[in-house]
């Protein structure tokens, strides 16, 4: 049996032995009913957008754009936004909008993206930030009731009509990304992201809705602190088209994309498998260990204890988190992770190492990649050719293996998993 899965911006093929039973899991396409145009035009107009614009009357707007990882289409969605806001409002500086790279602690965004920003045609007169967690001088909002100081990019903190752009889409510790999130976290402080993430150390379940998750609601608060004026969020298919764009005030857009999104990527789980081969989905989520552990969490509430599974993952950038590269490799095995994780101390590349980790004791996890295999082992990883590992676990296994393809592993996640 053959399977063609995503594989960074290609596609590879994978052989599975025909002892094994192979079940692919991925939920139905939704289709694409309206144009990116029209579902723009709707949203706007539903959530008064010209009016919400025209009431305040600002002089200076603050846009967040997501990072490359997030496969929002930015280069069209943006310029419509910048028309609508000279449209409204007639004497509005272009100097006085800035659009903000929301990368949060990843390391900052390629000169490809920074270049496509720049290069388009309602944005060249406009400021343009990349957001450095470590470095931007802050605004600060205050505390949290959990804790978090709530410490955000001055550039967009001080503006008189703050603006996000996001993505909802499943996450393995939030429920699912988008609202607030992309200012709060995006650009957010570094001593804001870390407090907030070790919220997770709180309650560490898995629930595929919003309800009842510390991060989330801890970031909802955050958000309502700095005082977002208005938020953009699209939902894609597994085919990475926008099939639903929703604006206004951040958690009623959060709310009802959270909706849409479990529409569109959630999947009863029937049974749990002996081995799973899951693609991240291709570029931009196979492009780091960092981004390749959200898959791996969510294909893991599919696999028997003491399964198998084996991900596909570009690794074009690496382990993108220094932390987790500097922290893994003087350890000799992924228990030893686990066991130096609460005396380290939470940080965000170590909390990535103690979840790898965690998946390779419990369910044997492999994963392949490009990088030097050396580097891999150091790292408690096997980079081999797939068709090769599949063939040995399915051969090696007694009697007829349960296997899962999950061609989506980044967005895909089980509404009826014992372990929510």
């Amino acid at each position: 049996m053959e399977y063609l899965l995503n594989h960074h911006k290609g596609l590879k093929l994978i052989k599975i032995p025909e002892k094994a039973n192979v079940t692919v899991l991925q939920p139905e396409a939704m289709p694409v009913r309206e144009t990116l145009s029209d579902m723009m035009d709707l949203a706007l107009q539903n959530a008064r957008f010209i009016a919400q614009l025209r009431k305040k009357n600002p002089s200076s707007i603050a846009i967040v754009i997501p990072d490359e990882t997030q496969p929002v289409p930015i280069a069209l969605l943006l310029p419509k936004i910048i028309q609508r806001l000279f449209h409204a409002l007639p004497r509005l500086e272009p100097l006085g909008v800035t659009i903000i790279l929301g990368n949060g602690l990843q390391p900052t965004p390629n000169p490809e993206m920074i270049e496509m920003i720049l290069s388009l045609n309602m944005v060249r007169s406009c400021n343009v930030v990349t957001h450095a967690a470590r470095y931007a001088r802050m605004k600060d909002f205050g505390i949290t009731q959990r804790g978090t100081p709530v410490r955000i990019n001055a550039a967009f903190g001080e503006a008189d009509f703050k603006m996000v752009i996001g993505l909802i889409e499943p996450h393995q510790y939030f429920g699912f990304t988008g609202g607030s999130k992309e200012a709060v976290i995006g650009c957010g402080s570094a001593d804001s992201i870390r407090h907030n993430h070790r919220l997770i150390q709180e309650d560490p379940t898995h629930r595929w809705h919003l309800g009842g998750h510390p991060m989330r609601e801890d970031l909802d608060e955050a958000g309502r602190m700095i005082g977002i004026d208005f938020a953009i969020n699209v939902v894609l298919n597994t085919d990475k088209q926008v099939v639903r764009i929703l604006a206004g005030e951040p958690d009623v857009v959060l709310q009802q994309g959270a909706e849409t999104c479990a529409a569109v990527h959630g999947l009863e789980l029937g049974k749990k498998f002996d081995i799973i081969l899951a693609s991240c989905a291709g570029y931009p989520k196979d492009i780091s260990a960092y981004q390749a552990q959200k898959s791996f969490g969510l294909v893991s509430h599919a696999v028997k204890e003491g399964g198998k599974i084996l991900l596909l993952v570009a690794f074009r950038k690496g382990f993108s988190e220094e932390v987790y590269f500097d922290y893994v490799c003087p350890l000799a095995e992924p228990e030893a992770v686990m066991n130096d994780f609460n005396n380290f101390g939470y940080t965000m590349g170590a909390r990535k190492a103690d979840l790898f980790g965690g998946m390779r004791v419990t369910y044997k996890a492999i994963d392949f990649d490009d990088l030097d295999s050396g580097i891999m082992r150091n790292c408690h990883l096997r980079a081999a050719d797939p068709s090769t590992i599949m063939e040995e676990w399915v051969d090696d296994f007694k009697g007829t293996p349960e296997v899962a393809v999950i061609p989506h592993a980044a967005t895909t996640y089980f509404l009826n998993s014992d372990d929510q």
